[in-house]
Order: C-alpha cells, then structure tokens, then sequence
C-alpha cells in the first residue's frame, strides 16, 4: 500500500531524512516511534505530500506522490491523517466537519456525506455527539472525531483516561484491517496491534523489524535503539 524508496529531505542546509526506506503492506499497522525531532512525523507528512522531499520515491497504492503531475485531491481523498493538533473547524458541528471534505473534495451529495458522517461517527462511538461542535467536547472526543490512516502522535496532547478512549478505537479499527502508520510513543499500544515497529533517529530508519523482535530481543537493537527502549518501557 505504502512504498518509500530511499527519500531524503533537507530544510536549507539542515537534512532531516537521510536515505529512508520501507514499505507499509495493506492492512498493516506500523508503529514509528523515536526520539524528538528524529523525523518521525516528518516521514509521514511525505507520504501525505504535506511536504515535499528531494529524493527517493513514495508510491501508494501504485501512485507516485511526489510526480508532479499527480491530482494531490485525489490522493488525500484516500489517505487520511490525524495531526497531533488535530484542529476541526471550530464554526461547524461534529457531522459537518466529517460532512465537508466529502462534498468539496469527493462531490458527494449533502445527504451521501451526511450519512457517511453518520456511520464513520458511529463507527468511533460518537453518533450521539454529531450535533455538537468541537468546543463542547472533551479532548478525547475531539480527537475519536479526527481518526483515520495516519497518525500523528494522536494522544500525545490527553491526558491517560482520554489516552485510554483513543487508543480502544484505534485498536478496533486496527482489528478492521485498516492500513496504518502511527507515530507514538504509547509502547503499550505498540505492543497490542502493531505488525511492524520503526525506529528512527537522526533523520533515518534504524530498526525496521517485528513487534516481537523489537520488543522481545533487545540485544539485537541498536545501541541507540536499547537506549530508547531502555527509558520509555521504564514507565
């Protein structure tokens, strides 16, 4: 679904990804984790073409995304993402802010978009909250709203009960077969749905491997990898 061949990226003078490469198999789910600015999240905003790269390719599923003369709409119409700050439109409802991509970008009809809403908020157990806006709903709730294939640190703003309210939906819709690339720091959920774990530092994949050999084996990691390991599964 996700191929990335060798892309590097620079900002100026500073390179932030070095020669990155793996790919993400349909109805995988990949967990990238890493130290701060190691170019986890950088690595993903690629994949969404939120920004561009300077070498290598990305396909998904068989598109190009850094061809220029792909339709960048139409991509995104099929790969979703959940920023850390999620954002929803703070003037429209819970329904209409799942309502209006499908009607600008997918041209669906108000009432097609209007169910869609219905059945993906159901789906995330939030249907009862479509009238709603996004001020009037817990951190968690907002992010439950927000949910879709890739992720960006998306419980990293909570606080662990709303941890606990993310993570039970992304679990599920892991458990659906849904193709994912998460980057978190929650080893718990790592542990519970991720096929593949992506370690990465300095701008490079470091460890590309199972969850049981990255978890089971740590003396076959990195150094830098034991020294992560080390830290975040002390709490």
């Amino acid at each position: 679904m996700i191929e990335i061949q060798q892309v590097s990226k620079w900002y100026g003078a500073f390179q932030v990804l070095t020669d990155c490469s793996t790919n993400v198999r349909k109805g995988e789910v990949v967990v990238v984790c890493g130290p701060s600015g190691s170019g986890k999240s950088t690595l993903i905003k690629c994949v969404n073409a939120l920004e561009p790269f300077q070498q290598g390719r990305i396909l998904v599923d068989g598109v190009s995304v850094g061809d220029p003369k792909i339709n960048i709409n139409q991509l995104r119409a099929r790969v979703g993402m959940v920023f850390q700050h999620f954002d929803l439109f703070p003037h429209l409802s819970i329904e209409e802010n799942l309502a209006i991509a499908q009607r600008k970008v997918l041209k669906r009809s108000a009432d097609e978009a209007h169910d869609t809403a219905m059945r993906l908020l159901q789906r995330v157990g939030m249907r009862t909250h479509a009238h709603k806006f996004p001020s009037q709903l817990s951190g968690g709730q907002q992010q439950r709203v927000a949910i879709a294939m890739l992720f960006d640190e998306p419980t990293s703003a909570l606080d662990p009960e709303m941890v606990n309210e993310v993570l039970d939906v992304m679990v599920e819709l892991a458990r659906e077969g849904m193709t994912m690339m998460c980057v978190t720091h929650e080893m718990g959920f790592a542990r519970k749905v991720a096929h593949r774990v992506l370690f990465m530092d300095q701008g490079r994949i470091v460890e590309d491997c199972s969850k049981d050999e990255f978890f089971g084996n740590p003396s076959a990691r990195s150094d830098r990898a034991r020294q992560f390991l080390s830290k975040i599964l002390q709490h």
